[in-house]
């Protein structure tokens, strides 16, 4: 165990967990918050992959009122935990990640309900034209949320390190389990899309989804591209992206008599 780094993830955990609501709002986002984990416990490679992936995990979970998803940020830290210090495959982290991404979603169900009860004082200090006691009620919320996630990555901290020579022993005389997390946490992936999908409901994009995988398959497939998929498809549905953009501002010309009939 190294104490400067369980310094640091408490304090960026913290940051993160703030983050979720106010502050930046895209800072806690997994593909932003893993690499600097990933900095910080001192593998900068596996925070990319993970977040990365747990990025597509996540991209379709999103707060609707007062309900609350499986937490990206405790889900991350805990992914990032599993995978550098007990070593873990980064699919099977990803899927144990989930147990504590939605035992994230509870700390924070348990912050509103606490601080229901002290959203009088803040009606009290607008009612009276008087700011600090709105921040106070404020601050008083932030610090709530960001201890309790903090204290948590610190005991996931603690416990992947004292867990790291059981789970090297459990992945060795029980490779089934490992391997049956390790292909449930290969999957969250595409249930994110499939969220996010079902949210938009534009059932023209599934022409879109199925050829992404199309080139996925037929990329990743081939060994020299094969490191460069992901980036490969993004240029590609760069490409088509721009050029649907392109034609139907053209087709908004023609429809607005912007061109003249001879063209």
């Amino acid at each position: 165990m190294n104490i400067l780094e369980i310094i640091l993830l408490a304090i960026v955990t913290f940051i993160f967990a703030i983050d979720q609501f106010s502050l930046t709002e895209i800072a806690y986002r997994p593909i932003i918050a893993c690499p600097i984990i990933g900095l910080i416990l001192g593998d900068m490679h596996t925070g990319l992959v993970v977040g990365g992936t747990y990025e597509l995990m996540m991209i379709g979970n999103m707060p609707v009122g007062g309900a609350q998803p499986p937490n990206a940020v405790l889900g991350a830290v805990v992914a990032m935990i599993f995978a550098v210090k007990a070593k873990m495959d980064i699919n099977a982290a990803l899927g144990a990640s989930m147990i504590f991404a939605t035992f994230g979603q509870y700390v924070v169900t348990l912050t509103f309900t606490v601080m229901s009860g002290l959203m009088a004082e803040a009606d009290k200090a607008a009612h009276e034209g008087n700011p600090a006691g709105i921040t106070k009620v404020n601050v008083i919320s932030c610090l709530i949320l960001g201890s309790l996630f903090a204290v948590i990555a610190v005991i996931a901290y603690v416990g992947g390190v004292a867990m790291s020579p059981a789970l090297e022993l459990l992945a060795e005389k029980a490779s089934w389990f490992m391997g049956g997390l390790s292909a449930a946490g290969g999957m969250m992936r595409f249930v994110g899309f499939a969220i996010l999908l079902k949210i938009m409901l534009a059932n023209d994009m599934w022409g879109y989804l199925l050829a992404g995988f199309v080139c996925a398959l037929v990329i990743g497939n081939i060994e020299a591209l094969s490191p460069s998929t992901l980036l490969l498809a993004a240029f590609i549905g760069f490409a088509v992206a721009f050029n649907d953009f392109r034609l139907n501002g053209l087709k908004k010309k023609v429809e607005e008599g912007g061109f003249s009939d001879g063209i």
